[in-house]
């Protein structure tokens, strides 16, 4: 009986899921046109760096706007520390965690403590709700920390 219950259970899971981020999308107001990325300028990918990072964040095509409002074409950064996941269109970055930092204010750089090693650093992109605008609005840089 379990088993005759497996594929209808796991269609109609992976259909919500299907039908969430369509949704999201259109209630979201995740539009992207081709001049709109996110981008480090400081630090570098492949940057030798101290245990203490100054990251300087950019972003083109889009407005830095506080967290709140949902508001086309804007958004605020979220950094990602280390993060295995990376975030598609209507995904909402994750909390509660000292690898997903949330940049709610508007803020366009911080200082970060990396232990020795290389770290990947991602700049995420996100609306005022922190709904991700995915792959096109995200930046991924390597550094190795001293």
């Amino acid at each position: 009986m379990r088993l005759n219950l497996a594929l209808p259970i796991f269609i109609l899971f992976s259909s919500v899921g299907y039908v969430h981020n369509v949704l999201a999308n259109d209630y979201y107001n995740i539009k992207q046109s081709p001049e709109q990325r996110v981008y480090f300028i400081e630090p570098k990918d492949g940057a030798v760096v101290g245990n203490e990072v100054k990251v300087v964040m950019g972003v083109q095509g889009m407005e830095i706007k506080p967290a709140g409002a949902v508001v086309e074409n804007t958004g605020h950064h979220h950094l990602l520390i280390d993060a295995q996941q990376q975030l598609n269109v209507g995904e909402a970055v994750p909390t509660g965690s000292d690898k997903h930092l949330h940049f709610g204010k508007g803020q366009t750089e911080t200082l970060i403590k990396l232990a020795p090693g290389t770290h990947t650093l991602t700049l995420q992109f996100a609306n005022g709700a922190h709904v991700s605008y995915g792959e096109k609005m995200r930046s991924t840089i390597s550094v190795n920390a001293k």
